[in-house]
This record gives C-alpha cells, structure tokens and sequence, in this order.
C-alpha cells in the first residue's frame, strides 16, 4: 500500500499542472494523521516531493512543544540523589532531521542557527541563569533522554533523489511518540543558502477506546483514581479467593 501511495504521490508531482511545476519545491506526506490505538507499536510516514532545479533538501519534523525538568544526581552519603534540576522551555517532544547531503556540507552553522537544524541548534530557553558549563551539561543530558526514548535520533535520516528532481525520506515515530500538533518542514538548500521551504501540519491522536479512557483519566483524575483503586482492590480480593480454593 505504501509503495502505491509514493508512486501515486510521484507520478503527481511529474504531471503536476505549469503553474505547480514554477514552483522550486513541492512535498507531501503519506498520511497527515497518525491514529493511537490500544496496540500502537509505532510507525513510519513517507515523505515525498519534487524540485525545480538543483539542490539539496532538508527535512525537519518537530512535535509539540513543552517545558521539560532535567535533573542532575550526585552521590550523597552512598545513596545517589537528584542534587540539581533545571527546566527548558519550548523543547520539542519529538525531533527528526533528514537530508540529502551530510549537514555540514550543505548549510552554514548560522543557517542551522536560523532554522534550527539539528538538536545542537534547538532554541531552549532555561528556567534560570546558569553558568555555560553546567547549561551545556543540562542541555546535553535532555538530548541524550529523548534519544533514549526514540523521540530524538542522533543522526540525520537520509533524503534519496529519485532522479534530479523527484525526492523521498521515511519518518519513524516510536510507540512513545506524544500527541498532538506537529510541523514538517521542507527546505530546499542552494549555495549553503534556503531558496524554497515548505511547512506541512500533520497530527498524532489517540483513538478507541483508550483515546476515551486517556480523555477521561485527564478531565476527571479523581474519579479515575478512585475507579483504579477499586479495580485493584477487586483483583487482590479475587486472586486471594482463587488461592484459598486452591
């Protein structure tokens, strides 16, 4: 199915009308909505796209943003403890860099600055003043817990040309990945400069059932509290009736 979506999705940008084809970048994606269900174990989207000219393309995907809490431990007294905590603000739940070229050359650090390509240039702002080394240190363990997660991936993904004009790159979204609004965002790179770009929404939501119980564990979280508490005191009084049968 996938194979049929990207050839249809091709043969559209080939044919696309004269007024389409003066534009220097044209993209898309497979899908614009990825659907949580109770067995979602991830998932891949295909984006494709054509050019008008030479150049290279950058692919940038960024989840929704929220404020994140880092915290550094120490051993104290032969127990570890978290000793210092900082928080960021506007830090991308999820983050994937894709391009045709390696990074370094095909933009400038200042573009990468501009643009924020690459979680190295990810604008985040700290809660309080702190010193450059520890904020690099701050900084540095936040990236290395979403790499961990799978929301981050330490290496750029690979854009393949199809030709000299027609282009394409998977996107992975892990079972973790957060809902909610994303941006795709689809650069076309000449000269160490940005002479086309192309912004595409597309969005991550529960669906089913769970989609109801996260709704509901969230709008009313006592009455979800007070449900799984029962629920856990009927499964021990029932595992404990089976037992003594036994």
């Amino acid at each position: 199915m996938k194979r049929i979506l990207l050839l249809l999705g091709l043969l559209c940008a080939a044919l696309a009308p004269q007024q389409a084809r003066a534009q220097a970048l044209v993209a898309d994606l497979s899908s614009h909505l990825i659907a949580i269900t109770a067995g979602f174990a991830g998932t891949e989207l295909l984006l494709f796209g054509a050019t008008e000219g030479e150049g290279d393309v950058v692919v940038l995907v960024r989840g929704p943003d929220s404020d994140v809490a880092v915290r550094r431990k120490a051993r104290v007294a032969g127990i570890w403890l978290n000793t210092e905590t900082l928080s960021f603000a506007n830090v991308p739940s999820y983050y994937r860099v894709a391009s045709s070229k390696p990074l370094d050359e095909i933009v400038t650090p200042a573009l990468r600055q501009r643009h924020q390509i690459g979680s190295d240039f990810l604008r985040l702002t700290p809660s309080r003043d702190a010193d450059a080394i520890a904020l690099a240190a701050f900084r540095a363990g936040l990236v290395r817990n979403k790499e961990k997660l799978g929301l981050y991936d330490p290496e750029p993904g690979r854009v393949a040309f199809l030709g000299p004009r027609l282009f394409r790159t998977r996107i992975v979204f892990p079972a973790s990945v957060p809902t909610g609004a994303y941006t795709v965002e689809v650069l076309l790179v000449q000269n160490g400069q940005v002479i086309a770009a192309q912004s595409t929404p597309m969005f991550v939501s529960k669906i089913g059932v769970g989609a109801e119980i996260y709704d509901f564990a969230h709008v009313h979280a006592a009455w979800y509290g007070l449900i799984a508490i029962l629920i856990a005191v009927i499964a021990g009084w029932s595992a404990g009736l089976i037992f003594r049968k036994s």
